[in-house]
């Protein structure tokens, strides 16, 4: 039967423990109702150079908070409170000044001595979203008061309470050594249904569907709840209004994955051309009309790589390889080309090629008798002379000539066969 501590690891006890010691009430009366207590991140262990890594627990404290009270703005640095991250697999570790929530769970000594002092320890769940904005939720020590003016004009009052819209560039939160704010990140729009993760500077993953009339730019084919996946690095050129939100542009953003079902994506591709087709009913579809299920992969450069087996690619039509200035293949190896009818420089090429050995050994065969020819035509050089005139003049001559010059040609031949390339 669990004991009273087993029933109270949690929220429950954490109401008790944390809540008191902070100013804040615990909710549910005296039952130990869940309390969240919000904490301030003043520090945080993220490697080895940490002057209290080692204080920590070392490598086995990464991601552990220093903290203080909301409440006390003034306690800045120095403080010794400390929290570590609630969550093993998913690693959102917070900036300074952002604000986290604390709760009271067991420790690595809850096991072993579940009634003494040490099995419990205080754990912090993710950033609390204070500005709605994935790139950074931190909060400074003193927000103006009400109806007053920020130092920088950074945040302004609105009916529905304090914004921070950075406006000239800088930013008066420290939030670390080397985060610096950007003011022109700007987070997803959302569609209906939408699942989506953001990261800091510009990354993210959205799930995601058709939604008809929408602003995006995927959903002009297709019927409602069509799934789309997109993934995306880097949002690409905008404006410096980082609290408007923006949806993915696959034209202008660094590095996109697009896993499509039944959308058209506006790509605008480098090259599409598509003449060596013999005609346009058996050409692809050029990348910005097609509609259908597809996986897009666009950016500054692409490199397929494998470090053990071979990099396979397999087409149920064609294989298209188009290229702006150049296509080039380059091994160490063989290159096969095994196919039906091979054009060479147009579709519309009617010549065909010579096979060479083939050739060489017909050409030998000729030369071959054109020698013998002119070896028995030099010897009309010798014939006598009858009447003081030769009865052929220049013949002996010129088949001398020319039987030296078959005879290279005829040894020259095999020089004529490429070293590499070889044809059936």
């Amino acid at each position: 039967m669990a004991s009273d501590r087993d029933i109270r690891y949690g929220f429950s006890d954490f109401g008790g423990v944390i809540a008191s010691g902070m100013g804040y009430p615990s909710a549910g009366g005296g039952g130990g109702g869940v309390t969240l207590v919000p904490v301030r991140v003043v520090d945080i262990v993220l490697n080895d150079t940490h002057p209290k890594f080692k204080d920590v627990g070392e490598w086995n404290g990464i991601g552990t908070i220093f903290y203080t009270n909301v409440k006390e703005p003034t306690l800045i640095s120095g403080s010794n409170l400390t929290a570590k991250p609630a969550f093993s697999n998913v690693k959102q570790y917070p900036l300074l000044n952002e604000i986290v929530y604390l709760t009271l769970l067991p420790s690595q000594d809850s096991q072993i001595n579940p009634d003494g002092g040490g099995s419990e320890e205080e754990y912090y769940l993710l950033p609390l979203n204070v500005w709605n904005h994935p790139h950074h939720n931190g909060i400074p020590n003193s927000l103006p008061a009400a109806g007053g003016e920020a130092a920088n004009g950074d945040y302004q009052r609105t009916d529905d309470g304090l914004v921070r819209r950075v406006s000239d560039g800088g930013t008066e939160i420290n939030l670390g050594n080397t985060f610096i704010e950007r003011p022109n990140i700007h987070p997803l729009l959302p569609f209906e249904g939408d699942l989506i993760y953001e990261g800091r500077w510009g990354q993210s993953i959205r799930f995601g569907s058709t939604v008809s009339g929408s602003a995006n730019n995927w959903s002009a084919t297709g019927s409602n709840g069509d799934p789309i996946t997109i993934i995306r690095n880097g949002q690409g050129q905008q404006t410096e209004d980082g609290w408007l939100l923006t949806v993915e542009d696959i034209n202008n953003d660094d590095s996109s994955i697009y896993a499509t079902s039944t959308q058209k994506i506006p790509l605008a591709a480098s090259s599409a051309n598509y003449n060596s087709y013999p005609s346009s009913n058996s050409a692809p579809t050029t990348p910005n009309q097609y509609s259908g299920k597809q996986i897009i992969i666009n950016s500054g450069r692409l490199v397929f790589n494998t470090t053990n087996d071979h990099l396979l690619l397999s087409s149920k039509k064609s294989i298209n390889l188009n290229a702006v200035e150049q296509i080039s293949f380059d091994t160490t190896n063989d290159i096969i080309l095994q196919g039906g009818d091979v054009y060479l420089g147009s579709k519309d090429a009617n010549q065909q090629l010579l096979l060479g050995n083939d050739t060489i050994q017909l050409l030998q065969g000729v030369l071959e008798q054109l020698v013998n020819v002119t070896t028995e035509l030099a010897t009309f050089a010798n014939l006598p002379v009858v009447g003081g005139v030769s009865p052929y003049p220049t013949l002996g001559a010129k088949a001398f000539e020319a039987n030296l010059k078959l005879n290279y040609a005829k040894n020259q031949l095999n020089q004529l066969l490429s070293k590499n390339v070889r044809t059936t």
